[in-house]
């Protein structure tokens, strides 16, 4: 699957800068379903330039889903994360030096200051 196309077709709003923000994509065409599954992907601001870890949330559970639609929901869960990452990222050198870093730095960070 390719999750980068996915998730560019069914982008339902995406916001950010050098404070943080988040992206949010519909799963209802992955899930098969005719409710309204969404994901979203968030990164909250740290304080001095740094922006935190990027986190996952979702208006469902997943425990109602079937085993194979858990698995695929945590792989768009991850792949949302890294798409979101490079967002980010591609515009952290405009920002400054403490926001550019790869994917694996990015998430030893704590999810936020307080």
């Amino acid at each position: 699957m390719n999750y980068k196309k996915y998730i560019e077709e069914n982008i339902i709003r995406c916001d950010y800068s050098r404070r943080g923000g988040g992206i949010e994509i519909s799963l209802s065409d992955l899930l098969k379903t005719d409710q309204d599954f969404k994901m979203s992907a968030y990164q909250n601001y740290l304080g001095g330039g740094m922006l935190g870890k990027i986190c996952n949330d979702c208006n469902f559970s997943t425990e109602d889903l079937s085993q194979k639609q858990q698995d695929l929901v945590f792989k768009v869960a991850e792949q949302l994360k890294r798409y979101f990452h490079d967002l980010t990222n591609a515009e952290a050198e405009d920002w400054d030096s403490w926001s550019s870093s790869d994917y694996e730095a990015n998430q030893s960070r704590p999810e936020s200051a307080y």
